[in-house]
């Protein structure tokens, strides 16, 4: 008889609510986490921190309120590391105490130690603080997450040169700063340090922000991160990376255009790589892509019957939130628990930047692409009696909806609280609502809430019109 009905490798979101999907159905279940502090990257080196420190960014620089009251804010004060970092260390702090009693609360045992597989039912767990141990489990679930990918032409070991990981370990604010990627997390970095004053120059190879997103969107986003100051060099690769010795002289790239930009320094953003190196899953005949990501079937299965693999180390789309909800699913899949076993097929996206945004559904590219007819509502928040309260002036509410049905299949956000907003869009699609939904809906005035209607009204319109 095996020691546990599920081993867990990774304490992360998938790793956290795997656990205790089984706990909950009274199996015996055990986590191993490798690092000093549970959470993994959402609790400790990306989803929270980095949204906190957006916020603390935005509270530095007073960016909500400039203008709002006819007066002009600057930075509240000359803003430190020890300010910038305060409030990200402490939610940190709390997360991980809340995942801690998360697990005991459910009768989930947590080993310390680096877990490796000898075979497919026995984990093997190295410390130095204990003597090895042998877990053997019924299933094992690995979810051990990813970190930054770390190109060969950057020098990591400089102070001044830093992955996504170990930006939050910045000994000061730099006073300049290149981001060499302009993905989610690339975008997200550079909006929260040109907020704070700081000059950022944004480099990808891509031709716009965030391509995956409406273009509409996408555009409106360019736009208001150069109107915070950042300089997006886009089309663009860095061929050559000069790091002095002398930290008071600048950091040099140049970049495939023949630009070289100086710096302070230097953040590169350039994906990441799951946690799979040295854990042994090739020898038990797991397959794995080129950055070590997990192949799994339907239901997180691996090609080994009895260990499955969720959230960041299996890829795209790589969420805390569909992390959790993939840990469930292989949960239920392993002891034949009840439930729909499905994802959700709608999944929501926020991007934290400043402003956010967030979508669900399909863009206006996609709809065409596929030759669906559909029309197109806005709402802008300048015309929003919220949106003017606030001093919002630039955020947008826009809908797609079939021309014909009126289903609604596509929501798109940029501004305040976009990453709430779109729930509503969200649970309306999940639910196979039509524009009459908004129609029929009675919103709280005032609130950005409203748009929903304001949004729907605009397609309406354009639907008689013969236009959108």
């Amino acid at each position: 008889m095996a020691d546990f009905d599920l081993v867990v490798i990774g304490s992360g979101p998938a790793g956290e609510w795997g656990a205790v999907q089984a706990a909950l159905a009274g199996k015996r279940v055990v986590v191993v986490e490798r690092e000093p502090v549970l959470g993994g990257t959402a609790a400790n080196t990306g989803t929270l921190p980095s949204k906190t420190l957006r916020e603390t960014a935005l509270h530095l620089s007073g960016l909500k309120a400039r203008g709002l009251y006819s007066v002009e804010t600057t930075l509240r004060h000359e803003a430190t590391v020890s300010d910038f970092l305060y409030r990200e260390r402490r939610v940190k702090g709390m997360e991980r105490e809340r995942i801690l009693r998360n697990l005991e609360r459910h009768g989930v045992q947590v080993v310390r130690g680096t877990g490796t597989l000898a075979d497919a039912h026995t984990v093997v767990v190295q410390s130095r603080e204990a003597p090895e141990r042998r877990l053997t489990g019924d299933f094992i679930l690995v979810a051990t997450g990813s970190k930054p990918y770390r190109p060969p032409q950057y020098p990591f070991g400089d102070p001044r040169v830093h992955d996504s990981d170990e930006i939050l370990d910045i000994g000061k604010l730099p006073r300049s700063l290149v981001v060499v990627g302009a993905g989610v997390i690339g975008c997200e970095y550079a909006c929260m340090f040109a907020a704070l004053g700081i000059p950022v120059t944004l480099v990808d190879l891509k031709h716009e922000v965030l391509p995956f997103l409406d273009d509409e969107v996408s555009a409106l986003l360019g736009q208001r991160m150069e109107a915070l100051g950042i300089r997006l060099r886009f089309g663009m690769n860095v061929d050559q990376v000069e790091v002095p010795d002398n930290a008071d002289l600048p950091i040099r790239l140049t970049l495939s255009s023949g630009e070289a930009v100086d710096t302070d320094q230097v953040l590169v953003a350039s994906g990441r790589t799951a946690n799979t190196t040295g854990l042994g899953l090739e020898a038990l005949g797991v397959k794995l892509s080129k950055r070590g990501q997990v192949e799994v079937g339907a239901d997180f299965q691996t090609a080994v019957p009895h260990l499955y693999a969720v959230g960041d180390v299996i890829g795209f789309p790589a969420l805390a939130s569909t992390s959790m909800d993939q840990a469930r699913i292989a949960v239920e899949h392993a002891f034949a628990l009840s439930g729909t076993r499905t994802l959700a097929p709608v999944l929501p996206y926020g991007i934290y930047t400043i402003p956010e945004v967030s979508m669900a559904g399909d863009t206006e590219e996609c709809l065409r692409e596929r030759g669906v007819p559909y029309v197109a509502g806005r709402a802008a928040f300048a015309s929003n009696p919220r949106g003017q309260i606030i001093g919002d002036t630039h955020g947008m509410l826009k809908l797609l909806f079939h021309r014909t049905s009126l289903k609604l299949l596509g929501v798109h956000v940029l501004g305040e609280l976009a990453s709430e907003l779109v729930h509503i869009g969200l649970t309306a699609m999940l639910t196979g609502a039509t524009a009459r939904l908004f129609v029929e809906t009675c919103f709280n005035y005032p609130t950005l809430s409203e748009a929903y209607k304001t949004a729907t009204f605009d397609a309406l319109d354009h639907l008689k019109r013969g236009t959108g």
